[in-house]
């Protein structure tokens, strides 16, 4: 035991003491906010707006379909399919007869795509124009009355709550999606990232025959074994410097908020518990931005989401490590060899995430419980699940289940990796695959 320490104790020190590590420590909060707010930057001024011209054989079609900020509609009498861009315009819809009761099939032709949202848009806007002309030609309201009562109509607010028996806890479901997602991205990129630095570890000793003068003083396994849980070491370390330089740079920028911000800030959590509804439109545009995100945050069970991220960290990475460690102790000197032989491992991690990705959508289906139980994929879609909410999305039996079947994955990995370990670190010139490494496993 105390080998593998000074073991675990210099690869810890090693690393922990090199450039590369202060400077992805430090820079690493930089970069995660100025991805948000370039992905904010990027969501909020990309927007294209599309001019449309419509040839309409109904005749009616211009009185219902109006403009905004994202379409805008054209029907001039002299547009027509071969001169709609000479007339500034990135499409042209075609409008047939309509009849009543039956499908009918409407053209748009483009030289570029609108996207799948524009389009969207436009089909459920010619549907509504449809149906606001059948009410006018069947009833006997006017086009003016039935305009007022679509803006009347649209007063409903929906507010989620998570029903916890004799109690109910409001609910995010944007910020839960947000958080599942970036806490399975950060479980995928760091299972990589310090799976490989295990696998070129191994590799250099290896390559360097370190390993021989080092296996001749302590077990392969304990080598093995010290190399996993040193780096692990490094990779927690520099994971709770991230939590506290983010938590020093949020506190930094609540100071850099003016105070009459704050205060309508309270106002708002003020009228929020009287279910006051209209005091967001008194307020300006930054503190209904600040109370929406603290509002975000206060729903989330951060403390609960902080251990689980933890665990599932350090179950995940010891899960993969160990058979990274494996890879690099049967490679020779071919970076090419170590790629075929990472496929296996590479890929449930890579599926994992693409899993994780489909969870946030619908985070109590079948595909989700599954996947967050089997201990290949539930490090990175268990995260993605449990900022929904735990005992509601996630009971806790499915948690506990979970936490059980990575706890008994890893130690099966760690016997396979160490089996593997034990002869491949001292194996030369011989080329691995593996149907070898198998063999190596199961050897007495």
């Amino acid at each position: 035991m105390s080998k593998t320490w000074l073991i675990t104790r210099r690869e810890y020190l090693t690393r922990v003491r090199n450039r590369t590590f202060l400077l992805s420590t430090f820079l690493f909060p930089l970069v995660i906010i100025l991805f948000i707010v370039g992905s904010v930057m990027i969501a909020t001024q990309t927007h294209t707006r599309h001019h449309i011209a419509v040839i309409d054989a109904n005749g009616y079609f211009k009185d219902y379909l109006k403009s905004d900020s994202s379409l805008s509609f054209d029907f001039s009498p002299g547009t027509d399919t071969l001169n709609y861009e000479q007339k500034g315009c990135s499409a042209v819809l075609i409008i047939p007869l309509l009849p009543e009761d039956s499908l009918t099939i409407y053209r748009l032709k483009f030289k570029k795509q609108l996207g799948l949202a524009s389009m969207g848009d436009l089909e459920n806007r010619i549907n509504n124009a449809i149906t606001d002309h059948l009410i006018y030609e069947k009833t006997s309201i006017s086009k003016g009355r039935l305009d007022t009562l679509r803006q009347r109509s649209r007063i409903a607010q929906i507010r989620s709550y998570e029903d916890n028996g004799k109690t109910a806890k409001a609910s995010n479901q944007g910020a839960s999606s947000a958080i599942g997602y970036v806490c399975a991205i950060l479980i995928y990129i760091l299972t990589f990232v310090y799976g490989a630095m295990v696998m070129r570890g191994v590799m250099e000793e290896k390559t360097n025959r370190i390993a021989e003068v080092v296996v001749s003083s302590v077990k392969p396994f304990q080598l093995m074994m010290g190399k996993i849980t040193g780096i692990g070491a490094v990779g927690l370390t520099q994971f709770l410097l991230w939590v506290v330089l983010l938590g020093g740079l949020a506190i930094i920028g609540q100071g850099l908020i003016p105070a009459g911000t704050w205060r309508e800030v309270q106002q708002l959590q003020q009228a929020s518990a009287m279910g006051d509804t209209g005091a967001a439109s008194r307020m300006s545009e930054a503190a209904n931005r600040i109370y929406g995100f603290k509002s975000a945050v206060g729903a989330s069970n951060l403390g609960l989401i902080l251990f689980c991220f933890l665990f599932y960290f350090i179950g995940g990475y010891l899960f993969y490590s160990a058979l990274f460690a494996a890879v690099g102790s049967a490679v020779n000197e071919d970076p090419q060899e170590a790629q075929s032989l990472m496929m296996p491992i590479t890929l449930p991690i890579v599926f994992s995430f693409f899993i994780a990705t489909v969870v946030v959508q619908d985070p109590g289906s079948s595909l989700a419980v599954w996947a967050s139980i089997i201990p290949f994929s539930s490090p990175i879609v268990m995260m993605a699940r449990i900022p929904f909410g735990v005992p509601g999305t996630v009971p806790w039996w499915q948690l506990g289940l979970s936490m059980l079947s990575l706890v008994l994955g890893f130690l099966g990995t760690v016997w396979l990796a160490g089996k593997i370990y034990r002869t491949g670190i001292l194996m030369y010139g011989k080329k691995a695959s593996w149907k070898i490494m198998w063999k190596w496993a199961f050897r007495r």
